[in-house]
């Protein structure tokens, strides 16, 4: 369950957490046109800070903008929204949740002239894929469910549609007893987990699946980047699941995931079945800049 806090900013305004209701015949709630963004705000050593702000409101705009919903709000209104939603809410640590979705008007595919909304929610929210999870790794299970093709959905976006795909692949995936779900692109290559992007681990080399056709995390960026840096050579490319099968190490990327370690996938152990060096190596650091101990990422901080 959310842990309630004690309110969410919506269309300027901020309402109690109970009060912030919508219409039954909200738009977005019947079809699915929206878009979201999902942030985290880090308690460090030298206070509290949102990873990647800027990103995060860019990646919202671009969103709208592929789907074609003009958000009534300037980049430095969100951003500052977001800022003023934590401090109001007495947060020093939390997850927060951007909507844009289309209001109550017209029915029917066509939205016509209805309102476009904005909410802004935040709340404490620990790991998503368990605390075990993030220390020790978690298994893995390929979904009969296929990703996105790109000229089905829009993958560049955080369509909110888009994730009844993933909804369907984590609860089949659930059922038969795994962590989480990964799910192959149109050509049976591997594509990204249910809400996360793929990592893998091969002779020192990392790889991860092109652009071409998942959502352009931020996390993946940021550890690009991070395993850049640290002389470690990183290709996108596409890969087979087994490809995956035989890797030396795993892990999925994600703003809820952050860096968390894959030991196992489809039965089948990845490498020694534990978090590997590489692995642990990009975990330590990422953590260790989330949290404001490394000056040269300070530019990716946004103190409250």
């Amino acid at each position: 369950m959310i842990q309630e806090a004690k309110k969410i900013w919506m269309d300027g305004k901020m309402v109690g957490w109970k009060d912030a209701n919508v219409h039954v015949l909200t738009h977005t709630l019947h079809y699915g046109v929206g878009v979201f963004e999902g942030i985290r705000c880090y308690r460090g050593v030298k206070g509290s800070a949102i990873f990647r702000l800027k990103e995060h409101v860019d990646r919202l705009f671009t969103g709208t903008h592929i789907c074609q919903i003009e958000i009534p709000f300037s980049r430095e209104e969100i951003t500052r929204a977001i800022i003023d939603t934590i401090k109001v809410n007495g947060l020093e640590e939390c997850y927060i949740r951007p909507l844009v979705y289309l209001g109550y008007g017209a029915m029917g595919i066509f939205p016509r002239d209805n309102p476009v909304k904005v909410s802004i929610a935040t709340w404490p929210w620990g790991a998503y894929l368990g605390e075990e999870g993030l220390k020790n790794g978690i298994r893995v299970k390929v979904s009969s469910y296929t990703r996105h093709h790109v000229n089905i959905s829009m993958t560049k976006a955080k369509v909110c549609g888009n994730y009844v795909n993933s909804q369907l692949a984590k609860r089949e995936v659930i059922a038969s007893g795994f962590d989480e779900a990964l799910l192959l692109d149109t050509e049976g290559y591997i594509s990204e987990g249910s809400g996360e992007n793929i990592f893998t681990v091969r002779n020192g080399i990392i790889k991860t699946t092109p652009l071409t056709s998942i959502l352009e995390g931020i996390t993946r960026d940021s550890v690009i980047r991070i395993a850049g840096d640290e002389g470690i050579k990183v290709v996108e490319e596409r890969f087979t699941r087994d490809e995956l099968y035989i890797s030396d190490e795993a892990f999925f990327t994600g703003t809820a995931a952050e860096i968390t370690p894959i030991k196992e996938v489809d039965h089948r152990m990845i490498g020694p079945g534990k978090p590997g060096p590489v692995t642990k190596r990009l975990q330590s650091i990422f953590f260790d800049i989330v949290n404001g101990k490394i000056d040269r990422y300070s530019h990716w901080l946004t103190y409250l």
